[in-house]
């Protein structure tokens, strides 16, 4: 049987030329992708085009994926192995038909494959790349989920779940085929539960005991979701086994403990940072997802423009002095430090780093963890550094005078001290560092920056939509009134739990110590550090959320749930 080829089916319908085709099957033969992903990926063609020639072509239905709801007992139908081997996902079913989403729907192999496996007619549908991925996550997610809370009630009366597991090479793994299906229920559930965190890319998992039941809630874009629930009976065998992988006491229930997971999701490495907490219904734990392939650099948080250049020029021109990352918790400061320290560090570079905790292991920076219970803070650490011929000292964070007084003097003897400070903005920081004992002539000498950043919430693309905004909104936002402007906003899907966000990213206000503001902190003369600054180039926080909203990245009402109404 002569099938009918990708390329030769877009360039029949115009979509590109034969030389546009020649030159991505020759990147194809190198990367290994598929051709539709080559050709997306590099700007030939959108997503959209590709669906809409497939569509023309074929006759084919769309799918959209982030608008249905999958019913679980499409897993049943369709083996996990064969979805996720082929990234297809069954939508429908009859006795005789499975309709099913894929992104390629050329991929005839796979639809015989999966029409022996079902004995069912395949109809294929389309639907893009990425939301079949994510569809086929959450479906069997979701199964392994329910089987093993199933599984866990039948088995009540046993014991020990979880007992036999070990990590192997010191880490534990996570959806690893076979042997996770014969695994004992509470290790799939957990397993399931961190593999569900992955795939929506929470930054933290929160299991709570609430009444008579233990809720699953997961912080995804800054806002914590509800995911599942586990019935109250099964709620000491997940806390156990969670215990045991933290190499936690699990006989200690009356106190707060803390542990570490290094574990491996879907060949992505993954640190997890574990804390439990006595409640009147039991232990609650919180589980923060360190990804070790995180994107640290300059674009991965998200400066860019003019905040980017003076952020280098703050960075790059700097051989000594103090660099400050300031925001409230939450807003990215760990991750703008490591791009920092990632920048930074060389062979030639004696680059020292104080942590607590440490999140990413670095090559080339010396890690120092710090442990309150040891007296190993901050500030003594710091002191034992300065023995140790270093050309550039990060500390995690100034939280006292006096590991601000040691890394301000620090910094006034050749050494270059990078920092974050927990304040609302740059010029606040000031004001924090003199109140907490930095004398203002140590200060003025030693500072030469501050970058002061909050995360905001991106519009979903999947449910972006434009509009005009209304006057309200540009007084608002201190925009003029008679403006042609257009703003956007996402009308909600399921791809973004109906809230039209999907992602963060960083915005910034970076300020440059210059000489009018380096005399204004050594007074200690506000009126005069306002006036530096409305004589330098410094640009609000509020500048740039503006710039956000007026590309389409944000909405009026995410700036003004993240800063307010008032600049700072």
């Amino acid at each position: 049987m002569t099938y009918t080829r990708l390329g030769d089916l877009l360039v029949g319908s115009g979509t590109i030329t034969q030389q546009q085709l020649e030159e991505a099957l020759e990147e194809q033969k190198k990367s290994g992708k598929r051709l539709g992903t080559v050709l997306v990926e590099n700007h030939i063609i959108t997503e959209k085009q590709l669906i809409e020639a497939l569509m023309t072509q074929l006759g084919l239905d769309y799918a959209d994926l982030n608008a249905m709801e999958l019913s679980p007992e499409m897993a049943q139908i369709l083996p996990k192995n064969i979805a996720q081997k082929y990234q297809v996902v069954p939508v429908r079913a009859t006795r005789s038909e499975l309709y099913l989403a894929m992104a390629d729907p050329l991929n005839f192999i796979a639809i015989e494959e999966v029409s022996a496996a079902t004995h069912r007619q395949v109809i294929p549908m389309i639907a893009t790349e990425a939301a079949v991925e994510r569809a086929v996550q959450n479906l069997y997610s979701n199964q392994g989920t329910l089987k093993a809370i199933e599984d866990m009630r039948r088995d009540l009366a046993g014991s020990g779940y979880g007992a036999s597991a070990a990590p192997v090479d010191g880490r534990w793994k996570a959806g690893t085929g076979e042997t996770d299906e014969e695994a004992a229920p509470t290790i799939r559930l957990v397993n399931s539960i961190i593999e569900r965190a992955c795939t929506e890319n929470a930054s933290d998992i929160h299991l709570e005991p609430v009444g008579d039941e233990m809720r699953i809630r997961m912080r995804i874009d800054g806002s914590l979701r509800q995911i599942i629930t586990v019935p109250r009976e099964l709620q000491m065998s997940v806390i156990s086994r969670i215990k045991i992988m933290a190499q936690m006491d699990i006989t200690q229930k009356q106190l707060p403990q803390d542990g570490r997971i290094e574990m491996t999701v879907r060949q992505e490495p993954l640190d997890l940072r574990v804390s439990t907490l006595p409640t009147i219904y039991g232990e609650k734990i919180v589980i923060r997802l360190l990804r070790r392939s995180e994107d640290i650099s300059i674009e991965g948080i998200g400066l860019r423009g003019e905040n980017r250049q003076r952020f280098l020029d703050l960075l790059d021109h700097n051989a000594d002095g103090m660099l400050l990352v300031v925001g409230p918790t939450g807003a990215g400061k760990t991750s703008t430090l490591y791009t920092m320290i990632d920048r930074k560090r060389g062979e030639e570079v004696n680059l020292i780093s104080l942590e607590d905790p440490v999140e990413y292991h670095m090559d080339g920076v010396c890690q120092v963890q710090i442990n309150d219970r040891i007296d190993l803070t901050f500030a003594n650490a710091l002191r034992s550094v300065l023995r140790q011929d270093p050309d550039i000292i990060a500390v995690g964070e100034i939280r006292d005078g006096d590991t601000a007084e040691i890394a301000m003097r620090a910094a006034l003897t050749g050494h270059l001290v990078l920092s974050t400070v927990h304040t609302t903005d740059a010029l606040s920081t000031l004001d924090r560092l003199l109140d907490i004992g930095v004398e203002p002539y140590l200060l003025s000498s030693a500072l030469r920056g501050i970058i002061s950043q909050r995360l905001v919430r991106k519009i979903c693309p999947h449910c972006k939509k434009p509009y005009t905004p209304a006057r309200e909104e540009l007084e608002l936002l201190g925009l003029p009134a008679d403006g042609n402007y257009t703003f956007y906003r996402g009308s909600g899907c399921s791809e973004c739990f109906q809230t039209g966000y999907r992602g963060r990213t960083g915005v910034f206000e970076i300020l440059t110590v210059t000489p009018a503001l380096r005399k204004a902190i050594h007074d200690r003369s506000l009126p005069d550090v306002q006036a530096a600054l409305r004589a330098s180039t410094f640009r609000p926080i509020r500048e740039d959320c503006i710039q956000l909203v007026g590309d389409g990245v944000t909405t009026v009402e995410e700036v003004l749930h993240t800063i307010g109404r008032q600049d700072g």
